[in-house]
């Protein structure tokens, strides 16, 4: 059997037989499946650099195209703000979303502090191929969330 179910498991037990109540037991169990769940799909996100461009023909790349793949919440979104290259990047940089979904404030926050350290190196950051939710997720919050990561 996984880890994971294992210990999801014991707990259940061990609180149960601890406090003598089942429901203690079984919500200290499906607590434990949470945290093991979130662990696990937190890393199911990939971030790759797919396309460069040198728009004025000077032999320097001015874009750079970064795809971001996966669903992104507060454990997964952890490291995104990791997987760039602030300073080796050109001067406009696109975000392509198409591939993934934004499910919490966490993530938008990152997207702005991803934002906040390309613009403090001079850089423009463009967020494309949002999908409806994740779009109405982030323009209600982008801006709104102080610190961020």
């Amino acid at each position: 059997m996984p880890i994971a179910e294992t210990t999801v498991m014991a707990v259940t037990v061990a609180v149960t037989v601890a406090t003598h109540n089942l429901a203690y037991g079984v919500i200290t169990g499906v607590l434990t499946a949470m945290v093991a769940f979130a662990h696990r799909v937190a890393h199911f996100t990939a971030v790759d650099k797919v396309a460069e461009s040198d728009v004025d023909h000077d032999g320097a790349i001015d874009t750079r195209v970064y795809k971001v793949r996966g669903e992104l919440f507060f454990a997964s979104s952890n490291d995104l703000v990791y997987q760039f290259d602030y300073v080796g990047d050109p001067a406009n940089i696109v975000i392509d979303m198409s591939d993934a979904h934004i499910w919490d404030a966490s993530t938008v926050a990152t997207l702005d502090a991803i934002t906040t350290k390309y613009a403090a190196k001079g850089k423009s950051v463009e967020i494309v191929g949002l999908n409806p939710a994740s779009e109405a997720r982030h323009d209600r919050l982008s801006g709104h969330l102080a610190g961020g990561h």
